[in-house]
């Protein structure tokens, strides 16, 4: 099978590593990836938001299937494009896409699907900005209605702050604030079967203890020790079946990876946004543990096959992933600086310890920085302790000047809390 990966990121070449291990894919390809993803496939370049270059790319390539990993490209509408060139792709329309393209959108579709969520207000005016921001109080929860890459929602006791993030947005969701701790769960759907995957714990703030700015995720492990196990099970019957049952009785059926983002309140599951791709940084720790090849799942899902998909295997092992991110990120990141140890991360720390790439480039023999997540380094172990102690020794050998990463991923969950 010859699969294209669409993105450049640390989830695509998460996505890269475990397909470059199935042994029914002979050719990979990525467009346009980054300096890590060249070392398990060969790269193209491409501008992944223009379908039409996206798909004659994939034609020249002869490829089986398209994979395509970030969210814009896909509310761009790139696996339209793909699909009309009568290629199997695995990523939703640009109608279904919506689904995370915009924020009111999905509450409308979970309204619809009796889906548990938030109380919101859609706003467009100060005056219902205000309206809204007086409805629910503190803490204030404001959401940018389109894309903003992970970083569009601020949670603040600071009204002024709530207020300001708000005006300075087209269109805000604005909802009550959900108590509890936070679970992403993926789901690989073909519009009608749904297959969710293993949850996972993120980390969405800057620094250590869940202070400091949102991000687009510092770290995340899996499995989730606390969790009850009849959760997966829960947010099928509640969350994803009934989601993706509107969606195509809408006539938008949505295909490809379904994220819901939830919180495990005191009232029970709700859930916080639903992305329409698979996450990042959870999407690290998910595949390091799935058994199953990945692109005959994917492609399944594509043809609308999934039901012929027997019940995904899973390792019994931890996961954790550490995010190392550039000097002065979230806000305008350092880049061009070089990193050095990762070959040494390579040669010193085994095979169940690895470097991702995010944003790194080539320049002549050295990496250096090229965005504001740099690199994910995954490892897994017996339990989360032993997989945190493998990451965090190989995140001590990776120098890059000014980097910043948090010290306590799964730290909480490692102590049985």
């Amino acid at each position: 099978m010859k699969v294209l990966v669409i993105g450049g990121g640390a989830r695509e070449h998460a996505l890269c590593r475990s397909l470059s291990l199935d042994p029914d894919v002979n050719a990979l390809y990525c467009a346009p990836g980054n300096a890590g993803i060249a070392e398990v496939a060969e790269l193209r370049p491409v501008d992944a938001l223009d379908g039409a270059a996206v798909a004659r790319l994939a034609t020249e390539l002869e490829a089986d299937l398209v994979v395509v990993g970030p969210e814009a490209p896909l509310v761009a509408g790139v696996s339209d494009a793909v699909r009309a060139a009568g290629i199997p792709v695995f990523g939703p329309s640009a109608e279904a896409a919506q689904l995370e393209g915009s924020k009111a959108f999905a509450k409308d579709v979970m309204a619809a699907a009796d889906v548990p969520t938030a109380r919101s207000y859609v706003c467009t005016t100060p005056e219902e900005v205000d309206t809204a921001l007086d409805a629910f109080g503190a803490p204030y929860v404001v959401k940018d209605d389109g894309l903003a890459a992970g970083k569009g929602v601020v949670v603040t006791e600071d009204r002024a702050a709530a207020r300001a993030h708000a005006l300075g947005c087209d269109r805000v969701v604005i909802e009550e604030y959900l108590d509890g701790p936070e679970v992403s769960l993926f789901a690989i759907t073909d519009g009608v079967t749904v297959l969710p995957l293993q949850p996972a714990q993120d980390f969405k703030r800057a620094l250590d203890g869940d202070e400091g700015p949102n991000t687009g995720g510092m770290g995340a492990y899996s499995p989730l020790p606390w969790a009850d196990p009849k959760l997966v099970d829960e947010v099928m019957e509640t969350v994803l079946q009934p989601t993706v049952d509107e969606l195509r009785h809408r006539g938008t059926p949505f295909s490809g990876l379904l994220y819901a983002g939830l919180a495990i309140t005191s009232r029970g599951v709700r859930v916080i946004e639903f992305n329409a791709r698979f996450g990042d940084p959870e999407t690290q720790v998910v595949l390091a543990r799935l058994r199953t090849p990945l692109a005959g799942v994917l492609l399944h899902a594509a043809n609308g096959t999934l039901d012929t998909e027997p019940p995904l295997r899973w390792s019994a092992d931890a996961a954790v992933t550490v995010v190392i991110a550039s000097h002065n990120y979230p806000e305008t990141p350092r880049t061009g600086d070089p990193i050095e140890g990762l070959a040494d991360v390579a040669a010193e720390d085994g095979p169940d310890t690895y470097v991702l790439h995010a944003g790194t480039r080539r320049e002549g023999e050295a990496v250096v920085s090229a965005g504001g997540r740099v690199l994910s380094v995954t490892a897994t172990g017996s339990d989360l302790a032993q997989a945190r102690e493998k990451a965090y020794k190989a995140v001590a050998r990776i120098r890059l000047d000014g980097s910043q990463h948090r010290t306590d991923i799964a730290a909480k969950a490692a102590e049985g809390r």
